[in-house]
């Protein structure tokens, strides 16, 4: 045993003067190759002082960087997670001049731009060098990796035997986008599980689930770690009891939202039992989490603040060089992407200027590489269960498509994010079964103001005799709109420019927007109206929204019926006789008519509820937001998400039956983390769920 501990101290002495030889070298290519940078006196000196002069500014500037560097991350855990990214490579450059200065030859010089570049390219020619190394020696590559992400862990439990869970979520990407992936080859991590090409062997199986009405991450994510999405029935929505409106990636409203579960649920969530919650809305439960929305706005302590995975990554400068690099290269990527389309008229576009290049950068770049590497500290700590998301793909399809060459390119990117959560694993002290699943998919389409020039919220306008911007009034969409107000007040065409003035005792609707969803309440009135109430203050606004080509259907209460979907041509069927007759609803597919049924009954559903128009032939559908690749309400592939399991795991569901809806989801998980723990566990025997 004592001969052990001698060889890996050796072993390691030896790397150690390893990189430090190999920083000194390139210390003397840098002060070679750039003017303003010197290692010499003047008057010149020897090789061997130049030589020295080197090895000990390397030295120094790997102690400083190692004593000194996590100490400057910790103090500026409050700055913006962009603002420290840019403030890195000074920082690095500011430890490299005070290496510099503490050489015995005092000769040293480099202007300031110039220590920036030598400390970037030192670190990172330090970082491979002791990763190369590391790499030979199996064992001590897994030793390396559980000191640098594990620190935490020591002193407690010993890890169990039993197989962890790692729960991934690929944001926004639909089940036919990673099956299209998969044979275009773009994804071999993912082929390899399901044992895509030839003497393949499938570890894992591909499963397409159904989102609720509501297809987007706030409803899904929140379904899936708690077990209730009731009561969101959108992105946003407004409540009239509150006089707020909710939005799911705003840190009060994601604090709301997942108390509101916990009470409903009565359970802490999916993560509860040993969990990490890493880059989510939601925290699921988990004691241990790093950049959880639902608890930005709280006081945590230093284990579980929500930015504490940015300090954990950050701490090594290697770590943070290369993402700052990365980071500058997609924001270039993104601007040579946006050019193209501009130049080549693609259509459908949005703008892609002003702050989005580094709002792309930061969810492909910075969130992917902080979460991968808190994942990675999870699997080495011997977590029981680990829940990630991963934005990238999501984020970059709301303005390229979902379909295009941009978003293969990041598909391309996660799967190598996963081929490195898939090796971490296998040096984890405890096996470990990776279920990759996705929230929603995304559905292409040009937006809504593009193809009829005017909003939702000018419609709405109109058709409620209210003024709408001159363009807008200008419109096809806004004339008819016009005349249907005329039509139901019984006024005369009008000749001149006199207009219909509405009332100003009554408060104007708001207008919200989920990708095609659209949500219309009036905030005086305390209850959800009825569509006998808004007739009798509005008579024109539900025909003109419901025989409108890019309106598919609304939701609306009924006084006689309970509940009314509206479509075009006076269609008008209450809720229970949807499965008979589908009317506007049957272009949506199966689980429609249940989505906007459940969607019903929630007690903050809005007075209108609007999903655009859905062409079944190609899947499009039209945002009331300025996006081409949307989610949030019904059509098209975003609502098919997936759910990629490990064939050592038991079948999501029975053949022939649907798994539909995340809270559905969440129950399959929960049965898989049990079955983790001991002998498979079908859920429909499960003890606890025979008695709920």
């Amino acid at each position: 045993m004592r001969g052990v501990r001698w060889r890996r101290a050796v072993s390691q002495v030896g790397r150690s003067l390893t990189v430090w030889a190999v920083s000194t070298l390139t210390m003397l290519v840098l002060a070679g190759i750039l003017p303003d940078f010197r290692l010499q006196s003047a008057d010149g000196d020897s090789a061997t002082t130049i030589a020295v002069t080197a090895a000990v500014g390397a030295g120094v500037f790997g102690l400083l960087s190692a004593l000194v560097w996590p100490l400057l991350v910790r103090l500026l855990l409050l700055v913006p997670a962009f603002v420290l990214g840019l403030l890195v490579f000074f920082l690095n450059g500011s430890l490299l001049l005070i290496a510099l200065r503490l050489t015995p030859s005092g000769q040293t010089e480099a202007a300031p731009e110039t220590a920036v570049i030598v400390a970037a390219v030192m670190s990172a020619v330090a970082s491979a060098t002791g990763a190369a190394l590391a790499v030979r020696d199996d064992d001590a590559y897994r030793r390396r990796l559980y000191r640098l992400a594990d620190r935490r862990r020591r002193g407690g439990p010993p890890c169990p035997s039993a197989p962890g869970t790692v729960l991934l979520q690929l944001d926004g990407v639909g089940h036919d986008v990673l099956a299209a992936a998969v044979r275009k080859e773009l994804m071999p991590t993912v082929a390899k599980w399901l044992g895509e090409g030839p003497g393949g062997r499938p570890t894992h199986r591909l499963t397409p689930w159904r989102t609720d009405w509501s297809s987007q991450t706030g409803a899904s994510q929140l379904g899936i770690l708690h077990g209730s999405n009731h009561d969101v029935p959108a992105f946003r929505w407004y409540e009239k009891d509150t006089g707020e409106v909710m939005v799911c990636n705003r840190p009060t409203s994601a604090v709301e939202l997942q108390r509101r579960a916990v009470v409903r649920t009565g359970d802490g969530g999916l993560l509860t039992v040993d969990g990490a919650s890493r880059g989510n809305l939601f925290s699921g439960g988990a004691d241990e989490q790093a950049l959880v929305l639902s608890i930005a706005t709280r006081r945590r302590s230093r284990e579980t603040r929500s930015r504490a995975g940015y300090f954990a990554y950050f701490s090594d400068p290697a770590n943070a060089v290369r993402t700052v690099l990365s980071f500058g290269a997609e924001v270039a990527r993104e601007i040579v992407q946006s050019t193209r389309a501009r130049l080549r008229k693609e259509r459908p576009r949005v703008k892609r200027g002003g702050l989005y290049p580094l709002v792309r950068a930061f969810a492909t770049v910075v969130e992917r590489d902080v979460v991968v590497a808190a994942v990675t500290g999870d699997l080495l700590a011997g977590r029981s269960a680990v829940y990630a998301d991963l934005v990238a793909y999501d984020e970059v399809a709301h303005h390229s498509g979902p379909l295009g060459r941009d978003t293969e390119q990041v598909l391309g990117r996660l799967d190598r994010a996963l081929a490195l959560i898939e090796k971490v694993a296998e040096h984890a002290p405890r096996p470990y079964r990776i279920v990759v699943l996705s929230d929603h998919g995304q559905s292409p389409g040009e937006t809504f103001h593009a193809r009829y020039g005017l909003t939702l919220g000018d419609l709405v306008r109109a058709g409620c005799g209210l003024p709408v911007p001159r363009q807008a009034e200008r419109t096809h969409s806004g004339a008819e709109a016009r005349a249907a107000v005329r039509a139901a007040l019984r006024r005369p065409v009008e000749e001149g420019g006199e207009r219909h003035r509405p009332s100003r005792r009554r408060s104007e609707p708001i207008v919200l927007a989920s990708g095609n969803l659209g949500l219309i309440s009036f905030p005086d009135v305390p209850h959800r109206m009825s569509k006998e109430e808004i007739d009798a203050r509005h008579p024109a606004l539900l025909p003109t929204l419901a025989n409108h080509p890019g309106i598919g259907f609304l939701l609306v209460r009924s006084e006689e019926h309970g509940g009314l979907v509206l479509g075009a041509g006076g269609a008008a069927i209450p809720l229970d006789r949807l499965d008979d007759e589908p009317g506007p609803l049957a272009a949506f597919g199966p689980g429609a008519a249940d989505a906007v049924r459940r969607t019903h009954g929630f007690p903050h559903t809005a007075d209108i509820m609007v999903n655009s128009f859905h062409d079944p032939a190609d899947g499009e559908v039209l945002a009331f937001e300025e996006q081409i690749g949307s989610h949030g309400g019904l059509g098209g592939a975003q609502s098919r998400p997936f759910l990629l399991s490990p064939l050592a795991l038991s079948v999501p569901v029975a053949d022939g039956e649907a798994l539909a809806g995340a809270e559905h989801v969440h129950q399959v998980l929960r049965r898989w983390l049990r079955e983790s723990d001991g002998p498979q566990v079908p859920l429909e025997t499960a003890p606890e769920e025979r008695a709920a």
